[in-house]
């Protein structure tokens, strides 16, 4: 056997995948006690605005917003301006004709989901998408549910199913890879300023300090 300096298959990265944020509005993180809501928003913001900045494709769904559940969070929406929202009457965005629609037109194998509330808004398409031959991914800390045990349970079902767990601020890092790719450098760790907690905070300070810089 033979190792080569090439990333593996199983690795994200920006034109291979498309990104599905599902129901990050106010009457669903109401009830979200696995996660403080401060930083459901945070990361939620980290994985949109990565999404956005390396032009992955990716589709914002709803339910029932005019009548019930409330807008989408403004730190998404702000970082796609003009993309229309998916809006449906289904728990299992799978079950939507329109979102099924853009997911056929877009035509990625390989699906990355976040959302509210991770045992019905997130267990429902994942395990659908399973179903028909999809790889799927969950980013499990921009997920919520009305518990802990809920969350937890809920994760566990689906990487029981083949579902592939990560990070809010793993599946960014995973979009860049490498600091040496100057072009998307800057925005990598702009948005980790922004929304990268501690990690955020030590990037300030190295770049404030001496002027760090990872890629050389």
């Amino acid at each position: 056997m033979n190792a080569t300096p090439t990333p593996g298959n199983l690795l994200v990265s920006p034109n291979d995948h498309t990104l599905i944020m599902i129901d990050f509005q106010s009457q669903m993180a109401f009830a979200t006690k696995s996660i403080d809501a401060v930083l459901l928003r945070n990361n939620a913001a980290l994985v949109a605005n990565a999404a956005a900045g390396f032009g992955v494709s990716t589709v914002l769904t709803t339910v029932a917003e005019k009548t019930f559940s409330g807008p989408m969070f403004s730190e998404i929406t702000d970082a796609f301006p003009g993309q229309a929202l998916l809006d449906r009457t289904s728990m299992n965005t799978w079950e939507d004709a329109a979102v099924i629609e853009e997911v056929n037109r877009i035509d990625r194998k390989r699906l990355v989901f976040c959302g509210l509330w991770t045992s019905v808004c997130i267990v429902g398409p994942t395990l659908s998408a399973l179903d028909q031959g999809f790889e799927v991914y969950v980013i499990a800390d921009a997920c919520g549910d009305v518990s802990d045990e809920a969350h937890e349970r809920a994760m566990d079902r689906m990487v029981q199913a083949g579902v592939r767990p990560m990070t809010s601020l793993q599946y960014m890092l995973e979009l860049q890879r490498d600091w040496a790719r100057t072009e998307s450098y800057e925005m990598t760790t702009g948005i980790a300023r922004k929304f990268g907690g501690a990690y955020g905070l030590g990037i300030i300070y190295a770049k404030s300090m001496f002027g760090a810089s990872e890629g050389h």
